[in-house]
């Protein structure tokens, strides 16, 4: 069984999605009609922008989802997927690419997602570290220590085995950064991002978001789903939103999605989006 996977913000790079532009029709017309949609020309800034500017949370999540849906619908019939999944925002790439939404919804949902967790990072600021090398128990451990007097900080990400990104206030993140290391993790990497993904801090986005997906028409996948909330597999369109909602404040369980794809027969992996980040990660958990 074929798997397909579609990462998150954070595998964008400056030129992204130019090949793909200038050598197929479709990927030209998608492209266009995205920077109709969006308003701006998100492709001026994807082709020729900095690493800074990419790093705005409003552009990079809308750059990372086209550059990973467009790259799904240019494959043709190599595109037959059992089984997809997506790392946070990948998770709207797999619906559109699975059926699940439009190519046109699944943008104005990345979009109005950006722009609603842009504005809860701007309210309160917060960050996000990777902690690697110490078992999930021991830094749940820590986190919760640390949230008890008042500094939320929580496990955000399950990447792989001995790899998981925290999530939460500066001071927090910054304390349990020390602590982690004193409890024996090999090194705790603060994140260049732009706020506490995967947190309660996203509590205010979450509500506009919520908004914005009851306001949406989903579809059936002609494929599951497997969710970053409980890393299980989805067709049913109520049950999808619902998990869509939650995700803003929710671990992404990445590890467990993978090894229940994994169980369920996937027997390959096919990274679909800028970069290589999910064939590394999914090679380190099998």
């Amino acid at each position: 069984m074929k798997a397909f996977v579609f990462p998150g913000q954070g595998a964008q790079f400056p030129g992204m999605g130019k090949d793909l532009y200038e050598t197929s029709p479709l990927a030209k017309e998608l492209f266009e009609k995205a920077n109709e949609i969006l308003g701006f020309r998100i492709t001026d800034i994807m082709f020729e922008g900095t690493d800074e500017e990419l790093r705005q949370t409003k552009v990079t999540q809308p750059a990372v989802f086209l550059h990973s849906v467009i790259t799904a619908l240019c494959m043709g019939d190599e595109f037959c997927p059992d089984m997809v999944a997506g790392h946070s925002l990948g998770e709207l790439s797999a619906m559109v690419a699975s059926g699940a939404l439009t190519f046109e919804d699944g943008l104005k949902l990345v979009y109005a997602r950006a722009m609603a967790m842009q504005k809860a990072c701007e309210t309160r600021p917060s960050t996000m570290a990777a902690i690697l090398g110490l078992a999930d128990e021991a830094i749940e451990k820590v986190c919760k220590g640390i949230s008890k007097e008042g500094d939320i900080v929580v496990a955000a990400n399950y990447n792989c085995p001995g790899q998981v990104v925290i999530s939460g206030s500066i001071e927090g993140i910054k304390l349990a950064c020390e602590k982690l290391i004193e409890a024996g993790a090999k090194r705790a990497l603060p994140l260049s991002v732009g706020g506490a993904f995967h947190s309660p801090l996203m509590n205010p986005a979450k509500v506009e978001l919520a908004a914005a997906i009851e306001g949406t028409e989903f579809h059936t996948p002609q494929c599951p789903v497997y969710q970053n909330v409980d890393a299980l597999p989805h067709t049913d369109p109520e049950e999808i939103k619902a998990n869509l909602i939650a995700q803003l404040t929710a671990p992404v369980r990445w590890t467990q999605s993978v090894r229940n794809m994994i169980a369920d027969g996937a027997e390959s992996f096919t990274e679909c989006g800028p970069g290589n980040v999910l064939t590394g990660l999914i090679r380190k958990i099998k």
